[in-house]
């Protein structure tokens, strides 16, 4: 799957499938403390993402 990955800004190329909280942890980043995103639409944790996969993972962001 493509995944593009901000702060810093880039593309990687990932193996699927694997579920959203895997892939975060695969790339060394906090569940809680970001969003995995594919055609638009957030997806929760548990959901499973393919090879053909378009994905963009965000930080949270948090404001008051």
């Amino acid at each position: 799957m493509q995944v593009q990955l901000n702060h810093p800004s880039r593309s990687i190329e990932i193996k699927g499938p694997k579920r959203a909280k895997d892939l975060l942890r695969e790339l060394n980043l906090l569940v809680e403390a970001h969003l995995v995103i594919r055609d638009n639409e957030l997806v929760t944790e548990d959901e499973m993402l393919s090879d053909k996969d378009q994905i963009e993972i965000r930080p949270v962001i948090s404001g008051g």
